[in-house]
């Protein structure tokens, strides 16, 4: 018996290849000539790490990162010229894929160096130079990865998205002197907010990530592009009384007589919790706000003064991620990877 079709997810993501290349290429500008890759982990920030990678490529990125293996396989068959490299390195456990996967490890521990050695594989090599999480020791590298082909050595900023901290440049300073004594193919230390630094912090390749997708700030200061807005299907439009209330705990009192949109989205779907009373949904050119909690499933918004909606009809929700996050008190990169997969992502 042939399966039933199922119908088609009651909210979308509308997601916009030419911001997203755009963003890319004011960072592959703004850093001369490194080299510009991407960092498209965690499902390319939540919006689709696959379609992201050929879009990319497809505009001149060849250099891609995930943080787990297990993001490999949906990401191939990779463009040609395109390398893709794993920031968490290599386990015992996960060496019988990598050995099979078209992907490099970012090593991170001298143990899983000297298992990568014995595979006799190129590399690529994480230093700690202050952030106290992943990567070599300043002090070992060097041996450490004594007759290793390091393809990119690398290091990560604790603190670029305040340029004024003093980390910023202890950490350039301390990979300077790694540098200077472990030969490698190239030197990268910069992610979207690093690359805002200064060419100091540039060395041979960047790794943009949030960046990309629409959070933080662009090299020149100016928000990033916004990629991703949602549209959700009206489920019921309802008119309550002024007085009434609407949804948990009664958060919502209607001070006049109002009419609510109840649509197909709530925080299952990454539509925040925290954005409720503060979120919004544009109807025209109308700006209607949340009306109550954000549930599980659902959302309701005050359509009032909005054109005539009918139940069915899709509503916009505007979903610039700093923005929200300012809304929601959560950052850009929460909201982004939180968005859930109940949605038909739809690239234009």
């Amino acid at each position: 018996m042939p399966a039933t079709a199922l119908p088609p997810p009651q909210a979308r993501l509308l997601l916009d290849s030419a911001a997203l290349i755009a963003n890319w290429q004011d960072f592959a500008r703004a850093v001369g000539a490194a080299t510009c890759g991407a960092a498209i982990k965690a499902d390319g920030y939540g919006l689709g790490a696959r379609e992201a990678l050929l879009r990319l490529a497809a505009a001149g990125c060849r250099t891609f990162y995930v943080a787990h293996w297990q993001e490999v396989p949906a990401l191939l068959p990779l463009p040609d010229g395109v390398t893709l490299s794993v920031l968490h390195g290599v386990t015992a456990g996960e060496l019988p894929a990598a050995l099979t996967l078209p992907a490099r490890p970012v090593l991170v521990t001298p143990n899983q160096v000297a298992l990568w050695r014995q595979t006799g594989r190129p590399c690529e090599a994480m230093v700690d130079s202050g952030m106290n999480r992943l990567g070599l020791a300043p002090a070992e590298t060097a041996e450490v990865l004594a007759g290793m082909e390091v393809a990119v050595l690398h290091s990560h900023l604790a603190c670029a998205d305040n340029p004024a901290h003093p980390l910023n440049e202890r950490q350039r300073a301390c990979f300077a002197e790694v540098t200077a004594r472990v030969p490698a193919g190239a030197y990268a230390l910069a992610n979207s907010a690093g690359i805002a630094l200064g060419a100091a912090f540039h060395l041979d390749l960047v790794r943009p990530g949030i960046g990309l997708f629409g959070g933080g700030l662009m090299p020149d200061g100016r928000v990033s592009r916004t990629v991703a807005r949602m549209q959700a299907r009206i489920i019921q439009l309802r008119d309550v009384p002024a007085g009434d209330t609407v949804g948990y705990a009664a958060a919502f009192v209607a001070t006049r007589p109002s009419r609510i949109a109840t649509v197909a989205l709530g925080y299952a779907d990454g539509y925040a919790r925290g954005l409720s009373g503060v979120g919004y949904a544009d109807v025209a050119g109308v700006r209607c706000p949340a009306a109550g909690r954000i549930s599980m499933d659902l959302s309701a918004f005050d359509v009032t003064d909005a054109p005539a909606l009918a139940e069915g009809d899709w509503i916009d929700i505007p979903f610039p991620p700093e923005t929200m996050a300012s809304l929601s008190g959560r950052t850009s990169y929460e909201l982004l990877v939180a968005l859930g997969q109940r949605f038909e992502r739809v690239w234009a």
